[in-house]
C-alpha cells in the first residue's frame, strides 16, 4: 500500500491547471494505484492528481464505502460532455480541512475519459456520483470547494485557518514558518 502525502490549501499547486497525461503507462497507473490507497486511507470518495502533488488531469472515485473497490472509478483526461438538473450538496474536501458546504452543482452529467488499459470510457452519473466526479474535475481545472463559497466565508475560513496554525505552534512551541512533520 502507498500513502500519498494529500496537500492542504493553501497550497498554491492546487489552484493551478493540470494538463492532459499524454501517455497511459505503468507510471500512471502506479500513480492511480497510490492514489486509490491514498484516497480510502484519508476515508475520501474521491481524489484528483493534483491533491497529491501531480499536476496531470487523472481521478479516482468510490462513493460506496461499504463496497470498497466494487463502484472503483480510475480515469485519465475525464472531461464532462453533457450536464444537466441541478441539485446542492454538502461537500468537504480531503485538502480543505474542517470545511464543509452547499455547493450547486449538475444532477446528471456524462464524463468522456480513458481508463489505465487505454480504453476510452463514458460514465453516466447523477447525484452523489455526478456531483463527485464533478468535484475532481474541478480540482483538475485549479478550482477548490473554497471558491465555491462566498468572498466573506472565504476570508473567515483563511482567519480560522490561520488562527487554527498559530495555536498548533504555541502548543508544540514551534515558530510559524517550521514545517510540520
Amino acid at each position: 500500500m502507498s500513502i500519498l502525502t494529500i496537500r492542504k490549501y493553501p497550497d498554491p499547486l492546487l489552484s493551478k491547471k493540470s494538463a492532459p497525461v499524454k501517455n497511459i503507462d505503468g507510471r500512471i497507473a502506479g500513480l492511480l494505484h497510490s492514489m486509490v490507497d491514498t484516497m480510502y486511507s484519508a476515508r475520501g470518495v474521491g481524489l484528483a492528481a493534483p491533491q497529491v502533488g501531480v499536476l496531470e488531469r487523472a481521478i479516482v472515485i468510490d462513493t460506496d464505502p461499504d463496497e470498497r473497490g466494487k463502484h472503483l472509478i480510475k480515469l485519465i483526461n475525464p472531461e464532462i460532455v453533457e450536464r444537466s438538473g441541478k441539485i446542492t450538496w454538502e461537500e468537504g474536501c480531503l485538502s480543505v480541512v474542517n470545511l464543509t458546504t452547499e455547493v450547486t452543482r449538475s444532477q446528471r452529467v456524462l464524463v468522456r475519459g480513458w481508463t489505465v488499459d487505454q480504453q476510452e470510457l463514458e460514465i453516466e452519473a447523477e447525484d452523489l456520483d455526478a456531483v463527485c466526479l464533478q468535484h475532481e474535475i474541478d480540482h483538475l481545472e485549479g478550482t477548490l470547494l473554497v471558491d465555491h463559497i462566498s468572498r466573506l466565508k472565504r476570508d473567515l475560513y483563511r482567519r480560522r485557518l490561520k488562527k487554527s496554525e498559530q495555536d498548533a505552534d504555541e502548543i508544540l512551541g514551534g515558530s510559524g514558518g517550521a514545517p510540520r512533520i
